[in-house]
C-alpha cells in the first residue's frame, strides 16, 4: 500500500472526506504535510492568523477555546479522521480553537497556500470547504444545546457515544468532567451506573461501549 493510500484509508471513516472526488482527496492528501506530536505539544493557537485543515491521522487532539486570559475550556475531543479547521483566504478570519496534542499524535496538515494550489486544479474545494464548516457549525450548536437542556448523565451517554473508536473511548474522567460541566466524582457514578446497567465496561485508561443505542438513546432524553 503506497503512502496516499494509507493516508486515504486512514481519512475514509470520516464523513465529509469519504464523500468528496478521489481527485479531490487526493490533491488533499499530496498537497499536505505530515506532522508527528508530542504529548501536550500544540498544533495551533487561537487566534492564529493562519489557517487551514488539520486532520487526525493518529492519536487525539484537545479542541479548547479560551476564556479569559488565563483559562482554556476544553470543548472536544478530536480522534482519528476528525477533520477540522476553515480557510481565511475566502472569507473568515482567524484560528477560533487552540488545538493540542493529548498524547503522542500524528496529523495531516494543509496550509491556505495548500488549499489554494488544490483548488486551483479543482475549484469544487471551496464548496466542499463550506460544508465541513457548516458541519463543524452543527456538531457545535447541537454541543451547546446538550450543555443548556440535558441532565449530565445525558450528556454524558452522548459524549461517550461521540468519543468511542470501534466502541472504546480512551477519554480521560477529568476530560469527561470538563465536557459535560460536572465533577470528576460525578463522572465516576454516572459511569458506574452506566456499567451496572450493561451499557459500559471500564477497563485501564479506556471505556469499552457496549450498547451504543441504548447510550444514544439515553442522550437523547
Amino acid at each position: 500500500m503506497t503512502k496516499l493510500d494509507s493516508f486515504r484509508a486512514a481519512l475514509m471513516a470520516n464523513g465529509w472526506f469519504a464523500a468528496r472526488s478521489a481527485s479531490v482527496q487526493e490533491g488533499l492528501i499530496a498537497a499536505g504535510r505530515v506532522v508527528a506530536l508530542a504529548p501536550g505539544q500544540w498544533v495551533y493557537s487561537q487566534g492564529d492568523p493562519e489557517t487551514g485543515l488539520c486532520a487526525v491521522l493518529e492519536g487525539t487532539l484537545r479542541l479548547e477555546v479560551a476564556i479569559g486570559d488565563d483559562r482554556d475550556v476544553l470543548i472536544g475531543l478530536a480522534r482519528p479522521s476528525t477533520i477540522i479547521g476553515q480557510s481565511a483566504r475566502r472569507g473568515g478570519g482567524p484560528r477560533l480553537l487552540t488545538v493540542r496534542a493529548s498524547g503522542a499524535a500524528r496529523v495531516l496538515l494543509i496550509s491556505d497556500a495548500a488549499l489554494e494550489r488544490v483548488a486551483a486544479r479543482e475549484p469544487s474545494l471551496w464548496r466542499d470547504l463550506n460544508e465541513l464548516v457548516y458541519a463543524e457549525l452543527e456538531t457545535l450548536l447541537r454541543f451547546s444545546a446538550l450543555l443548556l437542556a440535558q441532565r449530565p448523565k445525558a450528556r454524558l451517554a452522548w459524549q461517550l457515544t461521540q468519543l468511542a473508536t470501534d466502541d472504546v473511548v480512551t477519554a480521560t474522567q477529568a476530560d469527561l468532567a470538563e465536557l459535560t460541566g460536572v465533577t470528576r466524582k460525578a463522572v465516576n457514578a454516572h459511569l458506574a451506573a452506566f456499567e451496572s446497567a450493561g451499557l459500559v465496561s471500564r477497563g485501564y485508561a479506556h471505556i469499552r461501549v457496549l450498547a451504543p443505542d441504548r447510550l444514544r438513546g439515553l442522550a437523547a432524553r
